[in-house]
């Protein structure tokens, strides 16, 4: 089947009137007020993914030092993971179980298998066409194996593609694999298929359906809004999340592309307005187009720039700290709602236990 390039639009519009809609809530009706916690948000943009991973070794030194613990993982302090392209393969890595019951890979191991393989997933598009996939698709099962969706860590995690056969986009959630059937997919097929140019056959593990995905790096290279609308939506796992005002989310961009760069802008520049003046504690958004042999060189020199925000009704400014001291920032976040989570008597987060999709349990983290 071709490679298919029209249905970016269709998407772009269903997610912008979702993001739209979080914009009318907040300034028609306000946010809420109490102090239930924030349900935390890593966001990894299609691209090559690493200034990503390259931001989250950083993140993971902040964390390791800030919660006196030399072993934590970056899903240690998430509650959910989007990642679209390559990020769908970085938050696969990050976020999956592996046989110790901690995550696949550390950001460090994460950072390099990416930086070691990136021709694989990056090559042009047509290379990658004629060649690339099946060289990706051997590497992915040597990486995953036959593990699912229902062997991912007790988080949301949410990878996104596009599905020919309804014409729709399509979301690979854990979710979904515990609670329907015909939603469980193997990992390394859904990394496959949201690195991709051309369609791919996607079966799910009970037989049950079938896709034709087409990756999710031009149509949906930045998932944020779907993120955030998986949560605010999702009463059954975040029962307390009433707001934008109870997120806290860490956004890593990447351009791929002009389209997918213009596509991942639009879905910023929307959220931040979302966030208001709130953006400078519960929203970051780390961007930079990462390219030449030097990858980890470059992402290294973003971390330590000053980016540019959106700021509602004013365009975009430089803000005033580099990228890495929001990290720090974040970082500090993210170890005080941890804090706060070992003493509160409402759970923030309840994620259905892989063992029964129909008992909800408290996540550990």
């Amino acid at each position: 089947m071709a490679a298919v390039s029209v249905y970016p639009n269709m998407l772009q519009d269903k997610l912008t009137n979702e993001i739209f809609s979080i914009l009318e809530n907040k300034f028609l009706f306000g946010t809420n007020n109490n102090d239930n916690g924030k349900v935390r948000i890593l966001s990894m943009d299609a691209g090559d993914a690493i200034l990503a991973a390259n931001a989250l070794v950083h993140l993971q030194s902040i964390l390791r030092a800030k919660s006196g613990n030399p072993a934590a993982h970056i899903a240690d302090f998430f509650d959910v993971v989007a990642g679209s392209g390559a990020g769908g393969v970085l938050a696969a890595l990050l976020f999956t179980r592996g046989k110790d019951g901690a995550p696949l890979m550390t950001a460090d191991q994460s950072l390099a298998f990416l930086l070691d393989h990136h021709r694989t997933f990056c090559t042009p598009r047509r290379r990658r066409q004629l060649f690339g996939r099946r060289s990706a698709s051997k590497l992915l099962k040597k990486v995953f194996g036959d593990l699912t969706l229902k062997d991912t860590l007790r988080k949301g995690v949410l990878i996104p593609c596009y599905d020919l056969k309804s014409g729709a986009a399509f979301l690979f959630s854990r979710a979904d694999a515990l609670e329907m059937d015909g939603c469980d997919f193997r990992i390394a097929g859904l990394c496959e298929a949201t690195l991709a140019d051309a369609a791919v056959e996607l079966e799910s593990v009970d037989g049950r359906s079938r896709i034709a995905a087409v990756g999710g790096r031009v149509g949906m290279s930045n998932p944020t809004a779907a993120a955030i609308t998986h949560v605010l939506n999702n009463k059954h796992e975040f029962p307390l999340c009433a707001s934008i005002r109870d997120l806290l989310v860490v956004s890593l961009g990447g351009a791929a592309d002009v389209a997918a760069q213009g596509f991942a802008e639009m879905v910023d520049q929307a959220v931040a307005m979302a966030f208001g003046e709130e953006r400078r504690s519960k929203y970051v958004r780390i961007q930079g187009v990462v390219s030449g042999e030097k990858k980890r060189a470059v992402a290294e020199r973003i971390l330590g720039e000053k980016n540019v925000e959106s700021v509602l009704f004013k365009g975009k400014k430089m803000v005033e700290a580099t990228n890495m001291e929001r990290m720090e920032m974040v970082g500090g976040e993210l170890i005080k709602e941890q804090e706060r989570r070992k003493n509160a008597i409402l759970p923030t987060v309840l994620l259905s236990s892989p063992r029964s999709s129909s008992a909800s349990t408290l996540s550990s983290n």
